[in-house]
């Protein structure tokens, strides 16, 4: 095993005994009573038929133990038909320490879960109730889904969008840093699911690079 996979291994075996903890418990049955009695219509909750990604808030430090419950529950209860995917998302840093190079695993997004998912009364109700899980992000018992350009810029998931442009079509720049500029593709690259394209900046034309979501066909 090399020094970098020795690292990692002790960073999530670190990580796992630190949210071996607990999770706070309600304080009372009365406390426990607010977070099962709703006060809405169950039967509204609907997210459709397809399978989206939400975000769901958690305890902070208890994400991962968050996922392996809902995982067992998924599996105990036969419901992969509508729980298709949860994570926690993470990056690798290098850190440098008395000349020793160590690489750490840490969370993007502490606090959160992202859960793929078709919301139904019933998936809702596993999810929200699940020890340690805050409330999704949304209005209440309405989750919004992310978008798929969310999700590619979260590198949660591989979304490839059909974009009907070719080399000198003229395009409209429709999110990021270059918003509402205009431009000429002068490559597309479909593997990558991005395009260089010629922005006029300050009198003088600049090429940029912008994923297949961030522009609209003119």
């Amino acid at each position: 095993m090399s020094d970098y996979e020795k690292n990692l291994e002790l960073d999530e075996q670190e990580e796992i005994e630190a949210e071996a903890e607990e999770v706070p418990a309600a304080e009372s049955e009365e406390e426990n009573n607010e977070q099962t009695d709703f006060g809405f219509d169950m039967e509204g909750i609907r997210g459709g038929t397809e399978p989206k990604w939400y975000v769901v808030h958690t305890y902070s430090g208890h994400e991962n133990k968050v996922k392996v419950n809902i995982e067992k529950m998924v599996a105990n209860r036969g419901m992969q038909n509508l729980i298709y995917d949860i994570v926690v998302p993470t990056e690798e840093r290098v850190e440098i320490k008395d000349g020793q190079r160590k690489v750490k695993s840490r969370k993007m997004f502490p606090g959160y879960v992202i859960i793929k998912m078709i919301v139904t009364n019933e998936s809702w109700y596993l999810v929200r109730n699940t020890q340690g899980v805050t409330g999704f992000v949304g209005h209440g018992s309405d989750p919004i889904p992310l978008t798929n350009e969310e999700v590619r810029r979260m590198g949660i998931e591989k979304i490839y969008i059909d974009i009907d442009v070719e080399v000198g079509d003229t395009v409209k720049v429709i999110s990021g840093p270059f918003e509402s500029f205009m431009g000429v593709v002068e490559e597309v690259n479909m593997e990558k699911q991005t395009l260089r394209v010629k922005i006029s900046m300050f009198g003088r034309d600049t090429p940029v690079e912008l994923e297949f979501g961030q522009v609209d066909k003119v």
